[in-house]
């Protein structure tokens, strides 16, 4: 009942969507590609594996609120693992000789048409919305402070996404009379979604609007205080009918999105160093060796993931000292050569890193590793400094393209690459992965002020 109270139609949607890609999906393994297999057994077996996959990939769980880069994710998620089923189907009935190819341009086409599908629908509506101001959800907040200003000028600079708001109630004064207001008003305008703000109720209060909400059928949402831990990103859990909340999800815990960054790694780092490095390092080699004595590769050892440690590479930059594994390079450093200023400026000193990610110490995008000794002063010194270490370290990173690389000056410096480092683990993505490299690419073409 509740599920068509929110959007006349919204019901709707999921199914239709389901209907549409099983349709594209039959429709071009009967009349294409498979044309020699019964027709009724690719249905039924096409469809079960299909619907089960979307189940246990979220693929329909979009939103009016999904941002563009998730539902791309989710389209690369399922392409995935459909492709390597539509593969194990035809290695397990080999007497139908199906060829790989056919398989390959099979799953192209179904998820080119399902990504064009799924991106107009998710625009068409967006413009149904700001336009004919159908499908709408009328919202009401409680609660006066900044995170509820935020929300409401959200609401209506942000028409496409279908809010449309009605009253805030800034419960500053008689707050149970403002509720009682507000309980009224919800009613009588037949109010979808209610936003309350955490701080400005105690728990006799919200269990209130709880009720209320519950009986209802008014669809109750949270705003948390960012002083509070109800701001973090919590992933809920139940140990049998046990409630639990952990205090941090981190995707990269999940076996196939660890299995599709090692992939996606080893691909990357191997056609770096197959089409670059393979020519690259004798030319930098030689320019390294006639400026200065000493050796091609600098080996520094780094903390990883778990707090191991490992030998990270790099071209040597510097001459020679014996503080080279203590101190950062500065501005103006003496101990940087001319080759070495010039490969630091464009980033080419940090190439050799794709062996260390090649070999699994390190990954193409993550948090960037400190010199053994750094990273032990501020473990004691900046708070959640230790977080960085629930993933591998990427030779890139979230933090270096926001503006947070090279030498660390103050503890302003840190505390805002450990803020951007956090918010990668918390919210990795494969898209947001190659988002950051593109970035980094046109970085050092550009050139950066810390490159030194």
């Amino acid at each position: 009942m509740s599920l068509f109270k929110q959007g006349r139609y919204s019901g709707y949607l999921r199914p239709i969507s389901y209907l549409i890609d099983l349709s594209i999906i039959n429709g071009f393994g009967i009349l294409y590609f498979f044309k020699n297999i019964n027709p009724y057994e690719f249905l039924v077996l096409t469809s079960i594996v299909w619907i089960v996959l979307s189940f246990f990939s979220k693929f329909y769980e979009v939103y009016r609120y999904t941002r563009e880069v998730t539902i791309f994710s989710l389209i690369l998620r399922q392409s995935i693992l459909f492709a390597l089923l539509s593969f194990s189907f035809s290695g397990f009935f080999h007497e139908l000789e199906i060829n790989a190819l056919t398989i390959i341009k099979f799953v192209s086409l179904v998820f080119m048409t399902i990504t064009i599908f799924k991106f107009v629908m998710h625009y068409l509506l967006q413009k149904y919305r700001s336009i004919f101001r159908g499908n709408m959800r009328s919202t009401v907040i409680l609660g006066e402070n900044k995170q509820t200003k935020a929300l409401e000028n959200f609401f209506n600079k942000n028409p496409e996404y279908g809010y449309l708001h009605r009253k805030s109630f800034s419960l500053k004064n008689k707050i149970e009379r403002d509720l009682d207001d507000c309980f009224k008003f919800a009613k009588d305008e037949s109010i979808n979604e209610l936003y309350c703000s955490i701080s400005a109720l105690n728990n006799s209060q919200l269990l209130k609007v709880i009720d209320f909400a519950d009986n209802n059928l008014i669809k109750l949402k949270f705003l948390p205080d960012n002083k509070e831990i109800f701001s973090k990103k919590l992933k809920y859990e139940n140990y049998d009918y046990i409630p639990i909340l952990s205090l941090r999800n981190i995707p990269l815990e999940d076996s196939f999105n660890m299995v599709l960054k090692r992939i996606f790694d080893i691909f990357f780092s191997s056609l770096v160093i197959i089409f670059i490095l393979s020519w690259l390092t004798p030319i930098i080699a030689i320019l390294i060796k006639i400026e200065s004595r000493g050796p091609i590769f600098f080996k520094q050892s780094r903390n990883g993931f778990n707090y191991k440690e490992f030998d990270c590479y790099k071209f040597r930059s510097m001459t020679p000292n014996k503080d080279a594994h203590l101190y950062q390079a500065t501005r103006g450093d003496q101990r940087i050569t001319k080759i070495g200023r010039f490969i630091r400026k464009t980033s080419i000193d940090e190439l050799p890193q794709f062996f260390n990610v090649l070999f699994g110490d390190m990954s193409v995008v993550g948090p960037r590793p400190h010199m053994v000794s750094h990273t032990n002063m501020y473990a004691k010194k900046i708070d959640k400094f230790m977080v960085r270490h629930f993933v591998k370290p990427g030779i890139t990173g979230l933090a270096q393209i926001s503006g947070f690389r090279g030498e660390v000056e103050t503890d302003k410096d840190i505390i805002g690459r450990v803020k951007y480092d956090i918010f990668y683990i918390e919210n990795w993505a494969l898209l947001l992965d190659i988002k950051i490299i593109i970035q980094t690419f046109i970085n050092a073409i550009k050139g950066e002020d810390k490159a030194y």
